[in-house]
């Protein structure tokens, strides 16, 4: 068949040199029963090439089935796909048939494949060598003639790289790659599809047609569909249900348009700002770092502001650290950096008029070290607790949360 006959028959629409190249690749491979890697973004249409694929093999009166991966628990997608035995597991009351069981002589395609877990992704790679496999509790090999087709809307070489994926399984199932193109890199196609999408629910919901006028063309045109073909669809459905008028401007249609309409998904590097990738580990090192080199600065702070008794005049040097600490507070422009220590202030009468001035006498405060022994802590509340309740034990004994009898050997382990 040629390209377009196939899209005629399947319903593809497009002149896309990108597009048509996909088809002629999906339309080549269909004959034989090598595996295919279909990779493009989120809704770009890869199960529909996976249908083309096998209708057009001879496979095509055989069953076909659709599996997604990624929506597929990692405990039961073994049972899922190759069946498991009665009392396999937990809550396994009957053998069941998996489905490379069920669809024998067909086709299954694999979606989201790299979400697959590693202990399945072994079991699949069995299979796609010698079409054996064993159930989840079983010891009997089984025979399957599958054909798979797997697809993936992530990049499947790099999570090699990773380790997440299975090397020996990628080039098994890459023997023949194809690549959907974007909607972004279709963009003759948009006003196409739009066409075909508008007129099917005008149809189905009967209303009138819908037309784009030439400013809303452009907008169509030049959004860069990170859903795909699947956005545009949807919005084409909101316009024919929503809009009572017919004819859509740039204006109606960005009203339906995401805000980074504007935007490129695509990543851009700043020629005059150094490049930086960080993982989410680097990013802790890096706050870790950065908190204890305040912390640094703080505690060299607070030392000098002990050394010098808290007098003015004596941070000045420390000023760039407090504006880095505290770059949110504005601080005065000359005492951004000064603190005053406020002393007790003790008034004495017997010198005010010294010199014949009034004044207020500071004296520095003398620091005197406390004791820190539990003995004479504990010896000092028994005491005042007795002397609380005039020498009751049985009332000492109460307020401090003990028993009368604990108190009798405290005060005999104290000499009290």
């Amino acid at each position: 068949m040629t390209v377009q006959e196939i899209k005629q028959r399947f319903g593809i629409i497009g002149n896309s040199p990108l597009l048509n190249r996909a088809i002629d690749i999906a339309n080549q491979v269909s004959p034989t029963d090598i595996s295919v890697l279909i990779t493009g973004e989120s809704g770009s249409g890869k199960e529909a090439f996976s249908h083309i694929i096998h209708q057009l093999s001879p496979r095509k009166h055989g069953p076909f089935i659709a599996v997604n991966c990624g929506a597929i628990p990692e405990g039961t997608i073994d049972s899922e796909l190759f069946g498991h035995e009665k009392g396999a597991y937990t809550g396994a009351v009957g053998e069941r048939k998996g489905y490379f069981e069920t669809v024998n002589g067909g086709t299954i395609f694999l979606d989201e494949i790299g979400e697959m877990p590693l202990g399945t992704q072994a079991r699949l790679l069995r299979v796609l060598e010698s079409g054996q496999f064993i159930r989840v509790g079983s010891s009997k090999v089984e025979k399957s003639n599958v054909r798979v087709i797997a697809a993936t809307n992530v990049d499947v070489y790099e999570a090699v790289k990773a380790g997440k994926f299975r090397e020996d399984l990628y080039y098994r199932l890459n023997t023949v790659p194809l690549r959907i193109p974007p909607l972004r890199d279709r963009k003759e196609d948009v006003y196409l599809l739009f066409r075909k999408f508008s007129a099917d629910f005008t149809d189905k919901y009967r209303s009138p047609a819908l037309q784009l006028d030439e400013g809303a063309q452009q907008v169509l045109t030049n959004y860069t569909w990170p859903g795909n073909v699947r956005q545009l669809k949807n919005i084409a459905e909101q316009l024919a249900v929503l809009e009572r008028d017919r004819t859509i401007t740039a204006a109606t249609l960005l009203t339906y348009i995401p805000h980074e309409a504007g935007r490129s998904n695509l990543p851009m590097r700043l020629d005059n700002q150094p490049r930086e990738d960080f993982s989410e580990r680097d990013i802790l090192y890096k706050v870790l770092f950065d908190m204890k080199r305040d912390m640094v600065e703080l505690k060299k702070l607070v030392a000098e502001i002990i050394e010098h008794g808290g007098a003015a005049g004596n941070y000045t040097p420390n000023t760039q650290t407090l504006s880095q600490l505290y770059h949110d507070i504005e601080l005065p422009a000359r005492q951004e950096a000064q603190f005053t220590i406020q002393q007790p202030v003790v008034n004495n009468h017997s010198n005010n008029n010294i010199n014949g001035n009034d004044s207020m006498i500071t004296p520095h405060a003398e620091e005197v070290e406390e004791s820190l022994s539990l003995v004479e802590k504990e010896s000092d509340l028994i005491r005042k607790a007795l002397k609380k309740h005039k020498g009751k034990r049985k009332l000492a004994a109460n307020e401090l949360g003990i028993s009368e009898r604990t108190l009798y050997r405290k005060i005999k382990e104290l000499n009290l």
